[in-house]
C-alpha cells in the first residue's frame, strides 16, 4: 500500500449565502448534529453547512398512505411513524 503526501496543495471554497449570494458569511457555533452552522453579515439570515430537507420522501409518504387507506387511524399512524396527524390529513386532502 502506498501513501502519497501532497503538500502543495491547496483547496479554496468560497462559501455563500443561500438567502442573498453574498460571501460576508462567519462561523456562528455548531448545530445539534454537529455540522458547522454560519451567519451571513449581509442579509442576517442563519444557514447550515450542506443543507438538508426537513420534508419526507416520496417513499416513506406512499407507505403512511397506503397504511391509511388500510383502515389504519391517524392516532395509530402517528405512534407507528412517528408523524403528525396535521401531515397526514394534508396530504389526504392534497389527494
Amino acid at each position: 500500500m502506498e501513501v502519497a503526501w501532497y503538500s502543495s496543495i491547496m483547496v479554496t471554497i468560497t462559501l455563500r449565502c443561500q438567502y442573498c449570494q453574498s460571501t460576508r458569511l462567519i462561523r456562528n457555533g455548531l448545530a445539534p448534529d454537529g455540522r458547522q452552522r454560519y451567519l451571513c453579515h449581509q442579509c442576517g439570515q442563519r444557514s447550515r453547512e450542506l443543507p438538508r430537507t426537513n420534508a419526507y420522501t416520496a417513499e416513506e409518504r406512499e407507505t403512511i398512505l397506503r397504511a391509511y387507506d388500510e383502515r389504519s387511524s391517524l392516532r395509530g399512524l402517528s405512534r407507528t411513524f412517528g408523524i403528525s396527524r396535521n401531515t397526514v390529513t394534508g396530504w389526504i386532502k392534497q389527494k
